[in-house]
């Protein structure tokens, strides 16, 4: 059986960090982009990055670049999302998200539809 597990949300301050973890079993997605998402209340799940198969591209959406960064660990089978200089807007429920498809080395896509696997979900909620 797939799990993706994330870990490593909380209730922090504006201006502070966090980092998340998804750790994989079942199988290994070490051939395969992963990315996190998030959904904010009242609002649709929207991309948050991406990552390609073995790092070596990154894609972010605009409301994170500079502040988030997202990497993995093959031989863990484990994601990060970095996060810092949080916003009260960046609070949300995160997913990690694995494929199952290997397209080119810069495979690294934002739509939701283009992952297979999810997790269950961590809350990220940042007070002013």
């Amino acid at each position: 059986q797939v799990q993706l597990v994330e870990s490593g949300g909380g209730l922090v301050q504006a201006g502070d960090s966090l980092r998340l973890s998804c750790a994989a079993s079942g199988r290994t997605f070490s051939s395969n982009a992963m990315g996190w998402f998030r959904q904010a209340p009242g609002k649709g799940r929207e991309f948050v990055a991406a990552i390609t198969w073995n790092g070596g591209g990154t894609n972010y959406a605009d409301s994170v670049k500079g502040r988030f960064t997202i990497s993995r660990d093959n031989a863990k089978n484990t994601l990060f999302l970095q996060m810092n200089s949080l916003k009260v807007e960046d609070t949300a429920v995160y997913y990690c998200a694995a494929g199952t498809r290997y397209a080119g080395n810069w495979y690294m896509p934002s739509a939701s539809g283009s992952y297979d696997y999810w997790g269950q979900g961590t809350q990220v909620t940042v007070s002013s």
